[in-house]
C-alpha cells in the first residue's frame, strides 16, 4: 500500500490594495502529492511582503464555514440601496435565482476584447505558467481554458482578492445552500408577504402595444400539469439563465437589437460528480487516520488542479460539513470536470470510473480506499461562455419594454457570470424597478381604464 508524501511548502501571491499598509494576500496554496500539484485557495489580511511558509493541513467542522443565516462576509457587500418610498407596486419575478454576496469591480474596457492567454503573454507570463496555475483557476471560474477566456473575467477575480481587504477569507457554505443560502432569504420574501408558485412554468409572456407604440407586458400565462392561470402585476423581472431567458421571450421581441444580442451568448457545458468513500481521501501526512472514521481529516478547502479533468474540487465532508459529513463514513469528493463537452456524451458509470482513477493518481495515498456512493450531474448550458468579444452582448436589466425586466448574472454587472454577479444583477434590476415606481403606478391605472371598458363591452354584447 503507498504511503503519502508531506505536503511542499507554500507560496504565497501578494496583489497591492488600496492601503500602502496592509495588503490583502491571495494565495494559491500548490501542494505536490507524488508528482501532481493541487493549489488550495486561502486569503488572509497581512504587511505587504512575500512569505512562504509550510502548509498546515485542518480537518476542524466547526471553524472556517459560513452560516449565511447568521456570519454572512461583510466587505463583499455593496451598502443597502435606499428605502423605496414610490408608490406600492406589485411585482412578478419569473425563475427566480437566490444567491450569496455581490460586489462591483471597475476594470478596463478593452479587457473583454482579448483572451486571458493574450493578456497575460503580453505582460511577460509563460506558457507553462497558464497550463499549471491559470488554466485550473479559468475552468473553475467560467468552464473554459485561458485561451478561451475573456481577459476581464479573470482580471475581475484578481480585483476583487486585491481591493477587498474586509472579507479576508474565502469559505465554503457550512451545509446545504437550501438550509444556509437561499432558505434564508426565501424566508425573509415570505415574511414581507412575496408569494412562491413552486413547480408553475411560464409559458408565455403577454404583451400589448399602445397607441403611442410602447409595448408593455400584461400578464404571465403559467402552467402546471393540467391547471392554468395568469398572473399580473406591475412589473416584471424575468431571473433566468441564457438557455431560460432565450425560451421564455417572445420571438417577435428580437426585432430589437437589446433582445437579439441575447441569442449570441451561449451556454457552457459542464458535469459535476460526487464520489462517497470509506476513508478520508486528502489525508496526506497520517495513513491511520486515513482509514478510521471517527474523525474528519483531510484538506478542508477548495481546491483547484492542473493533473485532473476536474480543475477544481472539494471534500465536502470537511469543507461544508453540517450536511455532507455523516458519522461513520468518510470523504464526499465533489468533482467539476471542465471542459464537460468530452464527458457529455459518456455513460455515468464511465464518468465515475475515469474520475475514481484520477482521484488515485493525485492521491496514491487513497489506494484501497472504496467509493461507496456516487452521482452524475450533466449541465448542457450552464455559465454564459465568457469568450472575448462578448461582453457587449450582455443585456441591462432595463429593457425597452416598459415594465419588463431582466435579472441573471449573464446580464450587465460588474461581475463575472456566478452567484455573486446574478446577486448584484438583482440589486440592479430592483433599482430600475423603484426608478420607474411612478411610471409602472400610472401604466397600472392606464390598463385597469381600457379593462374596465373592454368589460363593458362584453356585458353590453352579451345582453343583445
Amino acid at each position: 500500500m503507498a504511503t503519502s508524501s508531506p505536503p511542499s511548502s507554500t507560496a504565497s501571491l501578494c496583489f497591492p490594495a488600496t492601503s500602502a499598509a496592509v495588503t490583502t494576500r491571495s494565495s494559491f496554496h500548490l501542494t505536490n502529492s507524488s508528482n501532481n500539484t493541487f493549489l488550495r485557495c486561502r486569503r488572509s489580511r497581512h504587511l505587504t511582503r512575500l512569505k512562504v511558509r509550510k502548509s498546515v493541513i485542518r480537518s476542524d467542522l466547526d471553524r472556517d464555514v459560513s452560516d449565511m443565516r447568521t456570519n454572512a462576509p461583510k466587505g463583499l457587500f455593496p451598502p443597502e440601496p435606499e428605502h423605496y418610498r414610490g408608490p406600492k407596486l406589485k411585482v412578478a419575478i419569473i425563475g427566480a435565482g437566490l444567491a450569496g454576496m455581490s460586489t462591483a469591480v471597475e476594470l478596463l474596457d478593452q479587457g473583454h476584447e482579448i483572451s486571458f492567454s493574450e493578456w497575460f503573454m503580453s505582460k511577460g507570463g509563460t506558457r507553462t505558467s497558464i497550463q499549471r496555475m491559470w488554466d485550473p483557476v479559468a475552468y473553475a471560474l467560467g468552464f473554459i481554458d485561458c485561451d478561451n477566456i475573456s481577459a476581464r473575467c479573470m482580471l475581475t477575480i484578481f480585483s476583487l482578492f486585491a481591493t477587498k481587504t474586509e472579507a479576508s477569507l474565502l469559505r465554503m457554505l457550512k451545509g446545504s445552500p437550501d438550509v444556509y443560502l437561499s432558505g434564508p432569504i426565501r424566508d425573509y420574501i415570505i415574511e414581507k408577504g412575496g408569494r412562491f408558485h413552486l413547480r408553475w412554468g411560464c409559458r408565455e409572456i403577454l404583451y400589448e402595444k399602445s397607441a403611442n407604440g410602447d409595448t408593455y407586458v400584461t400578464g404571465l400565462a403559467m402552467s402546471k400539469a393540467t391547471q392554468k392561470k395568469i398572473v399580473k402585476a406591475d412589473a416584471y423581472i424575468a431571473a433566468c439563465d441564457v438557455p431560460g431567458i432565450k425560451r421564455l421571450l417572445p420571438s417577435n421581441w428580437r426585432e430589437w437589437e437589446f433582445f437579439d444580442n441575447i441569442y449570441k451568448l451561449v451556454g457552457v457545458p459542464v458535469v459535476t460528480v460526487q464520489l462517497r468513500y470509506n476513508g478520508w481521501v486528502t489525508e496526506l501526512q497520517d495513513l491511520e487516520r486515513s482509514r478510521q472514521l471517527r474523525q474528519a481529516a483531510g484538506l478542508d478547502n477548495l481546491l483547484y488542479t492542473p493533473d485532473a479533468d476536474f480543475s477544481c474540487f472539494a471534500d465536502l465532508a470537511l469543507a461544508s460539513p453540517e450536511d455532507y459529513y455523516i458519522e461513520g463514513q468518510g470523504s464526499l469528493l465533489q468533482c467539476v470536470l471542465t471542459p464537460g463537452d468530452p464527458y457529455m456524451p459518456l455513460p455515468n458509470e464511465e464518468i465515475i470510473s475515469r474520475v475514481s482513477k484520477q482521484v488515485l493518481a493525485l492521491f496514491p495515498s487513497s489506494q484501497g480506499l472504496e467509493v461507496t456512493w456516487s452521482s452524475v450531474v450533466k449541465i448542457g448550458q450552464s455559465l454564459y461562455r465568457e469568450g472575448p468579444g462578448k461582453d457587449p452582448f450582455r443585456p441591462d436589466q432595463k429593457t425597452p419594454v416598459k415594465n419588463f425586466f431582466l435579472a441573471g448574472s449573464y446580464t450587465k454587472q460588474d461581475y463575472i457570470d456566478s452567484m455573486e454577479g446574478a446577486t448584484l444583477s438583482g440589486r440592479q434590476a430592483s433599482a430600475f424597478v423603484c426608478d420607474a415606481g411612478e411610471e409602472l403606478a400610472a401604466l397600472r391605472k392606464q390598463l385597469a381604464a381600457i379593462q374596465s371598458i373592454d368589460n363593458i363591452g362584453v356585458d353590453e354584447l352579451s345582453l343583445v
